[in-house]
């Protein structure tokens, strides 16, 4: 591709390198979780959420378990301002809950920050600058020393107004583009601040270090934190939030990367909404981390009623492949797939194990308030024989034959195919009902009495052919074998009675029974179903169903 010349990889890696974050193995705890919804995402929407929108919102988030969440960015909107008032004057605020707010380093703008804030009983300010060579070279124009200044006096305007401002106040500090800056100024002028705020173990700071803009692969992210973890001045006061956008598509590598070098906290929004590509998906981040069992806090297990608020207020759309909550992420079209899956959750059934190990499934779709029936079997043309009868048996209680399976999936796919379709649970009942249950043409049962004559059963059979009402006597060993010669001599038809199984439909509202029956005519095996509330019965009109069908040659 031309032009790739023009590119140079613009972030920096840390002056003294260290790597004990790929040593472990997996996140072991939750983080801080810090929902910016209400600001990043909401900035980014063509249409920012109205104040009952973002009322509705916030309270969204309290349910879910967020306990620090970004309200907005107070100075930059009378809508922004407004809601954090709202919030403060109508005691919206749980006691457990901390608000945040964003401000730049401008004293005008922290000034109405704090003004906003007046009487909040525990909010976090959020200080930001630029630190990075391109932007301090063509935005700012500004060396070094200058662009530490700016971080420094705006920390020191914030210890300020927190003293004469009624409430309770944290801070945070951001090196806004930080994955663009080099290492050692990121670490010189998170340094300078933290000596400003002064912070304890028991009013701890949060430096915050976003990947403003995606530059690098997650693993240079990684050794950026783990270098700031453990370079920073008073660690043990100090709380690293990550802030990761989504420009390379990495966002929630680098977010895990992050946790692994030693970040606490994770800024992020509900299905990565955000400027550009989005900020880093904390539903996808919280059950990454559920999946490998560990509680994330966070609580998603009513997925599509936090996706239908969430698609409401921002008229955003959650893509069908996104992680967990898209709708296609539980489906499975292929036939071995589908083979597999069906077989998992018949064994999670049957066995009850201690954990979850279906094939295809790194998370049961229960868990987020998502249907088996209605998520992971889809039919169409890809289908296979398991994932039809799979959909027969959970929705319908038709425990189709093994020895039927095939038949029955060809049937199913054919109609699919030729339709060019996906099916419904209804639709494939339907076909297979149509193609196999009950069938009356041409041939068509009327009546039946059975005598029992010692070991033998003799039947009068009435049956129509073709609109002609033919009766018939014969014997069998059974009941079914008695009206099979019957059928075999009044229509003069050679077949061999090759498969028989019967069970109770559980499904059904009525006390029904199902009945599977294949015929064998030069070596080419018919299959038919009965259902009926007698099960005798039900047995004949699978005999019936597989002869008429053996017509259809």
């Amino acid at each position: 591709m031309e032009g790739y010349e023009k590119y140079s990889r613009g972030y920096f890696m840390p002056p003294t390198q260290s790597t004990d974050w790929v040593k472990k193995e997996y996140i072991d705890k939750a983080p801080i979780w810090c929902s910016v919804d209400l600001r990043d995402g909401n900035q980014a929407l063509i249409k920012p959420m109205t104040l009952d929108q973002k009322i509705e919102f916030f309270k969204m988030l309290v349910k879910i378990g967020f306990k620090e969440i970004e309200v907005g960015f107070p100075a930059a909107s009378e809508t922004e301002y407004e809601f954090l008032r709202m919030l403060i004057d109508q005691d919206l605020i749980p006691e457990d809950v901390t608000v945040q707010v964003l401000t730049q380093a401008r004293p005008h703008i922290i000034k109405k920050t704090f003004e906003a804030l007046e009487g909040c009983h525990r909010a976090v300010v959020h200080l930001y600058n630029s630190t990075s060579l391109a932007q301090r070279e063509q935005v700012f124009k500004k060396s070094k020393e200058e662009i530490l200044k700016i971080a420094v006096d705006g920390a020191k305007l914030l210890v300020d107004y927190a003293k004469k401002t009624p409430g309770n106040f944290l801070f945070e500090y951001s090196p806004e583009s930080f994955t663009g800056t080099e290492m050692d100024y990121a670490l010189e002028v998170c340094n300078a601040v933290i000596d400003v705020f002064s912070p304890t173990p028991d009013k701890k700071l949060i430096i915050n270090l976003p990947a403003t803009v995606e530059m690098s692969l997650p693993h240079v992210y990684a050794s950026q934190i783990e270098y700031m973890h453990k370079n920073l001045h008073k660690r043990d006061s100090i709380i690293i939030s990550l802030h990761p956008h989504n420009d390379r598509g990495t966002g929630v590598a680098d977010a895990e990367l992050g946790l692994l070098a030693g970040a606490d906290r994770i800024e992020g929004t509900l299905f990565g909404n955000g400027e550009r590509t989005g900020n880093v998906d904390i539903v996808t981040l919280a059950l990454n981390m559920f999946t490998h069992g560990v509680d994330p806090i966070l609580d998603f297990h009513d997925l599509p009623e936090i996706q239908k608020l969430y698609e409401s207020v921002t008229e955003m759309k959650v893509y069908d492949r996104q992680p967990y909550a898209g709708k296609f992420v539980f489906a499975a079209f292929s036939g071995s797939h589908q083979d597999a899956i069906s077989k998992g959750l018949k064994y999670i059934k049957n066995n009850n194990p201690d954990k979850w190990t279906v094939p295809y499934l790194p998370l049961d779709p229960k868990d987020v308030s998502r249907e088996y029936s209605a998520d992971v079997i889809r039919i169409n043309s890809q289908s296979g024989k398991g994932g039809i009868c799979y959909i027969l048996e959970t929705n319908f209680g038709l425990d189709i034959p093994q020895k039927m399976r095939e038949n029955v999936g060809y049937t199913v796919k054919d109609y699919s195919d030729k339709n060019h379709m996906e099916l419904t649970p209804s639709d494939v009942e339907s076909i297979f009902v149509k193609n196999f249950v009950n069938l009356s043409s041409p041939l068509e049962l009327n009546e039946y009495h059975f005598i029992r004559e010692g070991n033998l059963f003799k039947v009068m059979l009435s049956i129509n052919f073709k609109g002609k009402t033919i009766e018939h006597l014969a014997h069998g060993n059974g009941r079914l074998d008695a009206v099979s010669n019957a059928i075999k001599q009044t229509l003069h038809l050679d077949y061999q009675l090759t498969n028989y199984m019967e069970h109770s439909l559980e499904s059904s509202s009525r006390a029904e029974a199902a009945a599977y029956v294949s015929i064998l005519i030069n070596d080419k095996e018919y299959w038919g179903t009965g259902i009926n509330d007698d099960i005798i019965c039900a047995s004949i009109h699978a005999l019936i169903s597989a002869i008429n069908n053996s017509y259809k040659k």
